[in-house]
């Protein structure tokens, strides 16, 4: 889980470091005279998915505190809720006289109302309500290691994602059950609590065999006087490395003014005064607190030397951070900014697809429309030609039955004059020629009960129904007639005799329910369904030989031979011989000039002397 951390307060740095310096008074530099440590790591849950790296993790730290000299290193592991409160009692009677006590805890952690638990294995966590009986709070560690005189260290790497917090019912709305560790500010002096991970964050759980944490924790807490502050800020540097950044193990807590390292360093004459101690001090203190504020404060006091190049360094770092941090932000403003553009031009281009959409919509309607106006018309046309056609027939049955009933009337009278001929003598039975033919006269043929005149005229009016004959239709079997047969025949398939009207083309024309011959208009007319109708261009246009309007070429001009024809007038004109004018013609002579009098000329006379003059002439 992680642990997101608070605000932090900046303090002067020269004020900073007396008030450690004063806490750490009391307690003097650390020895490594008895220190003591319990170990836990639970992986083996009951109530949620098992762990893999905190009884691997548990094992490693022990193994290291173990090599470190420890006087007494207990490591447990899977513990359940009543067995880590038993070895925490018996812990705590071990610190009683030690100078340094350290607990590690790796496993599930749970943060409720901003106190921390840690979570046993045979815990449950039905309900929030159940962490108060089923969890250890992390102030059960801290009363443990109290006793201890010199160091009172706790390490949780207890940061992973809690399943608990998920499936857990909640008792209260208000309550809160937050994500990672809550941080903690110890009330005793000299006492450490370090996370694996800032308060509100989660930690990794590492896809080796140990987590990062722990890893780094084996690599720098036992270096031999290796000051516990810089060795976690070393292990923070290495973790934040292995994760890309996304988990910043975090310290809480002080210590004074001495280096506390967990090994302490063996040499062979005493401690010799450094000129440089103050300085590093300063600067580790600089380096635990991180910030720009700390540097600068580090800068101001130390602006020259090495550390105050380290420490120009740590600021070019931050500064690098914050550009960094600056960078992403302007590229994720951009990103959302292009994002925001697509979406608006999206956006504009379903508007224009649904306009474009709509549009097609309306010119499909109105394609629609006009097709049912001439589905319709076809079907009026249709209907009309079927009342037609049923009128026909039925006058032909008419006449049908017609005919019918006079041949029964005549076969009847028929039987009747014969019935009369038998009474009467053989004598009496001879009938002149003249009779006989007259008898056979009256008899119809057999082929067909229509006249002559009235079967011409039922064909012709067929043929006009189907469309090969233009005439109206007439009682006679005209030459016209005959070519509109010839028509039929040839456009219904059919091989009827066209000289003379039958039966057999009256029933052939019948059968066809509509137009067989197609309809031919003559030039400037197109057919419009059963009729022609005048082809009738726009402006500019006019009905071209293939019966189409087409467009009237424009006349260009001449622009040749247009100054070639004026030169040409203008030549005839200057060679033309001047007309005589009857009128207009001026003379002038000593006293002034004159208009030539009507009806009179100029003309030239001799003088005398045998010179010309000019003078008006007037016949």
């Amino acid at each position: 889980m992680d642990i997101a951390s608070g605000g932090t307060q900046v303090i002067p740095f020269r004020l900073f470091a007396l008030l450690i310096l004063a806490i750490g008074l009391a307690c003097g530099p650390a020895h490594a005279d008895r220190r003591v440590a319990l170990v836990i790591g639970n992986s083996a849950y009951k109530s949620a998915p098992k762990l893999g790296n905190p009884v691997n993790d548990a094992t490693l730290v022990g193994g290291m505190f173990k090599k470190a000299g420890f006087d007494s290193v207990d490591v447990r592991l899977d513990l359940s809720a009543s067995e880590m409160r038993r070895m925490l009692r018996e812990f705590a009677g071990r610190t009683r006289d030690a100078d340094m006590a350290v607990i590690y805890y790796a496993g599930h952690g749970i943060e409720l109302d901003g106190n921390n638990y840690l979570i046993p294995t045979d815990a449950t966590l039905e309900t929030d309500g159940d962490v108060l009986d089923e969890t250890i709070p992390v102030e059960r560690a801290l009363f443990a290691v109290e006793p201890a005189k010199q160091l009172r260290l706790i390490i949780l790497d207890a940061c992973r994602d809690n399943p608990f917090a998920k499936t857990m019912k909640r008792t209260l709305a208000s309550r809160a059950v937050g994500r990672g560790l809550a941080k903690v500010e110890p009330t005793s002096p000299n006492t450490m609590i370090a996370f694996a991970a800032k308060a509100g964050s989660t930690a990794s759980d590492g896809d080796s065999r140990n987590s990062p944490f722990a890893a780094a924790l084996v690599e720098h807490l036992p270096k031999p006087g290796l000051d516990l502050r810089k060795a976690f800020g070393f292990v923070r540097d290495d973790v934040l490395k292995a994760t890309g950044y996304k988990q910043e193990p975090y310290v809480y807590g002080s210590l004074g003014g001495d280096d506390v390292p967990l090994v302490v360093k063996q040499t062979a004459t005493g401690p010799q005064a450094n000129p440089q101690e103050a300085v590093r001090r300063d600067y580790e203190l600089a380096l635990q607190l991180g910030t720009r504020d700390g540097w600068e404060a580090f800068l101001a006091a130390y602006p020259d030397g090495f550390y105050a190049n380290l420490a120009k360094g740590q600021l070019n770092k931050i500064a690098a951070e914050e550009a960094r941090a600056a960078a992403e932000q302007k590229a994720k403003a951009a990103e959302q900014e292009k994002t925001r553009l697509i979406a608006e031009r999206a956006q504009k281009a379903e508007q224009e697809k649904a306009a474009a959409a709509a549009k097609a919509a309306e010119e499909a309607r109105i394609a629609a429309e006009k097709q049912k106006q001439v589905e319709q018309a076809r079907a009026e046309a249709a209907e009309q030609q079927r009342k037609v056609a049923e009128a026909a027939a039925a006058k032909a049955l008419a006449e049908k039955q017609a005919a019918e009933k006079a041949k029964a009337e005549l076969a009847a009278r028929q039987a009747v004059e014969r019935a009369e001929q038998g009474a009467k003598p053989a004598a009496d039975r001879q009938m002149p020629e003249v009779e006989n033919q007259k008898v056979a006269a009256l008899s119809p043929g057999p082929t067909s009960t229509l006249s002559a005149a009235d079967l011409a005229k039922s064909v012709q009016s067929e043929l006009r129904r189907v469309g090969c004959l233009t005439s109206a239709a007439e009682g006679e079997w005209t030459s016209a007639a005959q070519r509109s047969l010839t028509l039929f025949n040839k456009y219904a398939g059919t091989q009827l005799d066209v000289k003379l009207a039958s039966v057999d083309a009256l029933d052939a024309l019948k059968a066809k329910p509509g137009r067989v011959c197609p309809l031919v208009c003559n030039f400037g007319f197109k057919a419009d369904g059963d009729q022609c109708v005048k082809i009738t261009c726009r402006a500019g246009y006019r009905v071209g030989d293939d019966n189409e309007c087409e467009k009237i070429p424009e006349r260009k001009p001449a622009a040749r031979d247009e100054p070639r024809r004026r030169d040409q007038e203008r030549k005839d004109a200057e060679s033309a011989a001047p007309k005589s004018q009857a009128s207009g013609q001026m003379i002038c002579n000593g006293a002034g000039c004159r208009p030539v009098a009507k009806g009179c000329r100029l003309g030239s006379v001799k003088n005398i002397y045998g010179s010309s003059l000019t003078t008006e002439i007037c016949n």
